[in-house]
């Protein structure tokens, strides 16, 4: 295993990504990169399986946008739109994160350990045997999952966080689903969701994506595998086709 170490302190996002480009065509697998403070774009448009890139810092927005195969962990928070269109590979962050987590991912998986903002899982999206997967390990804010048309999103309410506390969660969404440990205020969901109970081949489904997570951040996974969740789903295929006007 090769590894590359990259100081990032007054260095702009241009010259490192293509410092961080340049390491992995010369062979490196594992890249370290400290002191990050908002550089943006880190990992973006990435190919390859078993490159790792740990990031010692904050990194600014678009992490991991269209990315397909590396791995990048996070120690810190992380600004808006980490995941943005990714299509392969994780994002483990130790910290939380922006608003628009995931924004039109279409594959692999983002793990935020605590918190995330507004609009986490807009536009989603899954086709055949790639389906984007978000855990959240604290709380999201307003319009989860909003325009959600693919994919799986779990917030845990880890800490004693309210998971879900505000408006909008699920405005028309067409596909995917969402699934939030404990019980969830009906005034929360947005147009065109529902909740639905949870059977016991989701609670299968869920189970190995939980204890993977847990796994990544040192959490007893029991607790959370036991708990009972809510799913909210799409009410309609087309939650909006009564808005519109047809000759």
């Amino acid at each position: 295993m090769t590894t590359v170490t990259i100081d990032a302190k007054d260095l702009h996002y241009t010259p490192l990504n293509q410092r961080v480009r340049k390491a992995i065509a010369e062979g490196a697998t594992k890249i370290v990169i400290n002191n990050v403070l908002g550089q943006r774009f880190i990992g973006d448009g990435l190919r390859g399986d078993g490159v790792e890139i740990t990031v010692n810092g904050v990194p600014g927005g678009d992490l991991a946008m269209f990315m397909s195969g590396p791995t990048i962990i996070v120690h810190g928070n992380a600004d808006h739109a980490p995941g943005n269109t990714m299509d392969k590979g994780r994002v483990i962050i130790h910290g939380s994160a922006g608003d628009a987590v995931a924004h039109s991912m279409r594959g692999g998986c983002i793990y935020v350990r605590d918190n995330i903002g507004y609009r986490g899982g807009i536009h989603m999206k899954q086709y055949m045997e790639k389906r984007p997967i978000v855990v959240v390990g604290g709380s999201a804010r307003a319009f989860l999952g909003e325009y959600m048309a693919g994919g799986l999103l779990i917030v845990l309410g880890l800490g004693g966080a309210t998971p879900i506390s505000e408006q909008g969660v699920g405005s028309g969404i067409h596909g995917g689903e969402i699934f939030v440990r404990g019980k969830v205020d009906g005034l929360c969901l947005g147009v065109g969701a529902k909740q639905m109970p949870v059977t016991d081949e989701q609670r299968a489904m869920i189970k190995p994506i939980i204890e993977d997570f847990a796994k990544c951040y040192g959490i007893d996974p029991a607790p959370l595998i036991a708990s009972e969740f809510t799913r909210i789903a799409a009410a309609s295929a087309r939650p909006f086709a009564s808005k519109y006007t047809w000759e």
